[in-house]
């Protein structure tokens, strides 16, 4: 089930939940990446909120949002950062991202598989991405009212598998939004000592979101569909004899006749 642009929009920055939400994980971000300055930066689905306090330092920050999603102008004050892109073609050349951040992305996404494919083909050997997605066994992805809610929630040994399939090395698997998601002031007036709380004891897998640090290590093994055959079949030559075997005629008897012995 794939987003709507305008409903993360008014989550995120209209109701009291979805700013403390943004808080949350942005302080988590930050304590990943704590220094920015001069990488080149890009967000996927609908990162926008994550991505605003690595504007001025880094030397570049783009927002890409999925045709399935929609798009939006952001920063609304400034000019544009964001663009429009089909989930596993994204106008970026390869190697050419540091830092990524993926929110509300691939739990959306109709191949998954594919979209870490080209995740892994646009950062730099070495890059690091950070995946947002919802907890299977959290609270987020079990109530209705939140963008969490919607989509494919996944389990930390789910997430570690598939980013091992696709070029990632994990660093660092945590989790975040440990309050629960009530849009209600007397519980937000306690969100940020629950997060804190929460951080200490991230081994519970408690958090209504999984947050993976990984780093690529090795090429992308591509669209999922290309084999490659360590010795191909030459169609021209015919199949005359089977590999591996010498031909009769070759010692001396007819290339014609079956060896007697």
């Amino acid at each position: 089930m794939h987003h709507d642009v305008i409903a993360l929009r008014d989550f995120y920055y209209t109701t009291s939940l979805g700013r403390a939400a943004q808080k949350a994980l942005r302080d988590h971000c930050q304590a990943c990446w704590p220094d920015m300055t001069g990488k080149d930066v890009a967000g996927f689905g609908f990162a926008v909120p994550l991505l605003r306090p690595w504007l001025a330092p880094a030397r570049r920050v783009i927002a890409l949002m999925p045709a399935q999603q929609g798009v939006m102008h952001w920063p609304a004050e400034a000019a544009n950062h964001s663009v429009l892109t089909e989930e596993t073609n994204w106008p970026l050349a390869t190697d050419s991202i540091d830092r990524l951040v993926m929110l509300h992305g691939l739990e959306a996404c109709d191949r998954p598989a594919a979209l870490l494919e080209e995740a892994a083909r646009v950062l730099r050997m070495g890059g690091e991405a950070l995946f947002i997605l919802p907890n299977r066994t959290g609270l987020w992805a079990r109530l209705d009212g939140t963008p969490f809610a919607q989509g494919r929630p996944y389990s930390s040994g789910q997430i570690v598998a598939l980013l091992r399939d696709h070029g990632f090395q994990v660093l660092d698997n945590g989790g975040a939004l440990f309050f629960p998601p009530r849009d209600n002031r007397r519980w937000l007036r306690w969100a940020m000592w629950l997060e804190s709380l929460g951080q200490r004891m991230v081994r519970l897998r408690a958090g209504g979101v999984l947050v993976v640090r990984a780093r690529r290590t090795e090429d992308s093994p591509g669209n999922g569909l290309t084999i490659k055959a360590r010795r191909p079949l030459r169609i021209l030559d015919g199949v005359t004899q089977p590999a591996g075997t010498r031909p009769a005629w070759r010692d001396g008897g007819s290339p014609n006749r079956r060896s007697r012995e």
